[in-house]
């Protein structure tokens, strides 16, 4: 967001009241139109064509995608509803006719590929006017043929809201030594440069699947702009809004994640957060711990997706840049398409892969309906240099209220004081770790390092007193010595020759001692044995208190 030389809670405001306001509607498609891949296949948006061979990496019929949210963008004066992807970053239309009308077409064609589904057709240029601002020229891939799963949604297209470096039909300009390919979003900040240079979205549910959602910045969310800011990953130049996630807390424990991707830090998955996307890609190690030890549930091998019973309430939440987000378990755990006394678990066992390994995890609908998000290209600073990009989160749920809203819903009774424990944002093992101090224990450390330099001075001053008594203790002994030695009279004899030799005396008649005796305080220092407090292990049937990884389920 920019930045102006006013008040804070003016910019603020200011910088909501004009943010990028995106209208959109969430849409629900008949099961007969459903996709996904393979249970097996790696997935992978966008680098290779979609073939349904039968191989393991067609794709199949099934209820993947239960509903995608879709916005209106006015192409060459004509609106077309089109579904928000934050995971690309091209924008391609498919009217009833092709060209669409006021177009340019370019001589450049290219088929666009995604992890489900393919959009072939001629680079163009056109006005556009997207959430109420306006492009005077923009590049997108006028569609001749299409498959896609967007299209049986109703949609016309995807609007890619990623950054340019991803974007394909900008490469593809770029080779004519032109720069006019760019993506949408940065068309739309370069050409209104008093727009913010966010956007923001609230992917809210509701009880008729087909109900309008409105998803845009609100008052009611403008707390979202003192929330802390989660970098991308990368932080510079990044192609994707990725995210380092910290862990996933299930109920009160934790599941570590890891990264396969060169340079992650230990103990960090990364994530792509994308709004094209219905579920959540995590490891097969994650999805077990969520739903393995749910009695009830197992995984179906045709599905690639654990069967879960509906009445079977699921808690859990993301931690991210040492926040945490809660999930609301109707999102954990929807009704199938196909049988709606069946529910599945939104979260897929599955790796993903795209180009060199960018990220780890997808995080889908299923995760952001829960949260109220903002995008943000990077702050420009007083000499408008742009900074780096970044996201906010606000959680939009309370677990305690989801869980009366889950039960409403699918009956039973609602759990109470649902609490997430943040792990240790730094957890490379199977289980998280934690150090709790009392109150009382700080307290009392903070008051001995308050008064320590007082007491080492009581202490320095108790030994000086001990040593002058010593020594006038000394003294007096020598004295009464002394006088008794000289008034003593010697009857009988004479005094007995002294020896040839003699043991070398002190001044004060006392043995000598070989070096300087030095004084030694008491220690004030705490004991090695101080107690502190075992970190808890993370327990579910069939797994140890290590995390290991479970076996593998049928």
């Amino acid at each position: 967001m920019r930045h102006y030389a006013l008040p804070l809670v003016l910019v603020l405001s200011t910088s909501l009241s004009n943010a990028l306001k995106i209208p959109m509607k969430r849409i629900s498609s008949p099961a007969s139109s459903m996709q996904r891949r393979s249970g097996r296949s790696s997935f992978a948006r966008p680098i290779f064509a979609v073939t349904d061979n039968g191989d393991d990496n067609s794709m199949k019929m099934t209820n993947m995608h239960d509903l995608i949210y879709l916005a209106n963008i006015t192409v060459g004066g004509t609106e077309y509803p089109v579904q928000l992807d934050t995971g690309s970053s091209d924008l391609w239309i498919k009217g009833p006719t092709s060209p669409l009308p006021n177009v340019q077409l370019t001589s450049m064609t290219y088929n666009l590929t995604y992890g489900i589904g393919w959009a072939n057709g001629t680079i163009a240029y056109a006005p556009v006017e997207f959430a109420g601002i306006n492009v005077s020229s923009q590049a997108y891939l006028d569609v001749s043929s299409a498959s896609n799963p967007a299209l049986s949604y109703g949609a016309d297209g995807i609007a890619g809201l990623g950054f340019t470096s991803l974007s394909t039909i900008d490469a593809l300009v770029n080779r004519t030594n032109t720069s006019t390919g760019r993506s949408l979003l940065f068309s739309l900040f370069e050409d209104n440069p008093q727009e913010p240079n966010f956007i923001s979205f609230s992917m809210q549910r509701g009880d008729d699947p087909t109900a309008d959602v409105e998803g845009e910045v609100e008052p009611e969310f403008a707390q979202v702009l003192n929330t802390t800011a989660i970098p991308t990953y990368p932080p510079n130049s990044p192609m994707r809004w990725n995210v380092l996630l910290d862990a996933v807390l299930v109920g009160t424990g934790a599941v570590a994640v890891s990264s396969d991707i060169d340079g992650v830090p230990t103990g960090k998955a990364v994530a792509l957060v994308d709004s094209g996307t219905s579920y959540t890609y995590a490891s097969v190690d994650v999805c077990n711990a969520i739903y393995g030890s749910i009695p009830g549930a197992k995984y179906d091998e045709s599905l690639g997706q654990w069967v879960v019973p509906c009445d079977a309430e699921v808690n859990v939440a993301l931690q991210i840049a040492g926040q945490v987000f809660p999930i609301h378990p109707l999102d954990m755990t929807p009704n199938s398409l196909t049988d709606p006394s069946t529910c599945v678990g939104s979260f897929i066992p599955q790796s993903v892969s795209v180009g060199a390994n960018s990220f780890d995890w997808l995080i889908g609908d299923s995760v952001l309906r829960s949260i109220y998000s903002i995008y943000d290209f990077g702050d420009f600073d007083s000499s408008g240099v742009m900074g780096n990009p970044y996201m906010k989160f606000l959680s939009l749920v309370d677990p305690n209220e989801a869980s009366k809203e889950f039960h409403q819903l699918r009956g039973g009774t609602s759990n109470g004081n649902i609490t997430f424990n943040a792990a240790n944002s730094t957890l490379s093992g199977g289980e998280s770790t934690s150090v709790k101090i009392s109150d009382d224990l700080v307290n009392t450390l903070d008051k001995i390092s308050t008064y320590i330099p007082a007491m080492l001075a009581i202490m320095a001053l108790n030994a000086l007193v001990i040593i002058l008594l010593l020594v006038a203790a000394v003294v007096y002994m020598v004295r009464r010595r002394s006088r008794k030695s000289k008034t003593r009279k010697v009857v009988g004899r004479a005094l007995t020759p002294m020896p040839p030799r003699m043991s070398r005396m002190s001044d004060y008649d006392m043995p000598a001692v070989g070096g300087d005796h030095v004084y030694q305080p008491v220690s004030m220092a705490l004991t090695e044995d101080t107690f502190v407090p075992p970190s808890p292990a993370f327990s579910k049937p069939g797994f140890s208190g290590g995390m290991e990884r479970p076996k593998s389920v049928a």
